[in-house]
């Protein structure tokens, strides 16, 4: 009997922890579906910062290219703005041709019309490339040819200018195209 009596104790010892198993794990259980919803919720929310920030980009990005194709499309308003009176005083001077006499008048009208283009465009950062008599620079001059010179002082130097080198801002725009003396 005491055998039976120590095997029934020993099977309820052994249901009491089978029972215990079961609870642990049902919490168990249950604590990893909490962390598992946890998870799902923190995924959710970076998936929505992510789809946001998305979004934000794509607007931001076709937003700077509406703005550099407005720039490029407006960009040279101001430039023209500023020739208007320079292209008046030319419309100025055609008409004065039917009319006028005086040759000398009509070529000192022209010229102060170049002097006030020159001058707006300088005031826009255009220079001219100086060329005559300087060393011969293949980064701001183009050789068109070489001609023999009898002055030792003049080879390797600029002797003539075929046409006239500009640079906007320190970036050359036209290379000066230059006759160099050998």
């Amino acid at each position: 009997m005491k055998d039976k009596s120590n095997k029934n104790k020993e099977n309820q010892s052994n249901i009491n922890k089978n029972i215990e198993n079961e609870n642990l794990e049902a919490e168990n259980t249950s604590e990893i579906q909490a962390e598992e919803s946890s998870f799902e919720e923190k995924l959710a929310e970076a998936n929505d910062k992510y789809l946001r920030l998305s979004a934000e980009f794509d607007n931001y990005r076709k937003r700077t290219a509406r703005e550099k194709l407005d720039i490029l499309r407006n960009g040279g308003e101001e430039i023209i703005k500023g020739l208007l009176p320079v292209l008046d005083d030319f419309d100025r001077c055609v008409q004065s041709f039917e009319t006028a006499t005086d040759i000398e008048a009509i070529k000192e009208g022209v010229l102060l019309i170049q002097t006030k283009l020159l001058g707006f465009l300088k005031s826009q950062g255009l220079t001219e490339i100086d060329a005559i008599d300087q060393e011969f620079d293949t980064n701001i001059h183009d050789a068109v040819t070489k001609f023999s010179v009898s002055d030792e002082s003049k080879k390797g130097k600029i002797i003539d200018i075929a046409q006239k080198g500009y640079m906007l801002n320190d970036k050359v725009i036209r290379f000066a195209k230059v006759i160099v003396g050998e």
